[in-house]
């Protein structure tokens, strides 16, 4: 079932934001690695460095799931208004 206000949500939750900035990471971890496999024969550190970028953003945005944020959940802290 969504909140009630899951519009709100996905603009303005830094769990999203940082989820999706770690979906792009792992989209491009393979790309990156590819592009420098050609010009650099051991990109033993890069490869590292985009998967620990990747999972630190995973991570910070479970942190971010719950922490209050007062710009999305108001008054209500995240209670539908009928539950006031």
């Amino acid at each position: 079932m969504l909140v009630h206000n899951w519009r709100a949500v996905l603009r303005r939750a830094w769990s999203v934001r940082l989820m999706a900035l770690a979906l792009i990471f792992i989209v491009l971890e393979p790309v990156i690695n590819f592009v420098a496999g050609t010009w650099i024969p051991r990109n033993l550190y890069i490869q590292l460095a985009m998967s620990v970028a990747s999972g630190l953003f995973a991570a910070a945005a479970i942190v971010a799931r719950i922490v209050f944020q007062q710009q999305i959940s108001g008054e209500l802290n995240g209670k539908p208004p009928s539950e006031r």
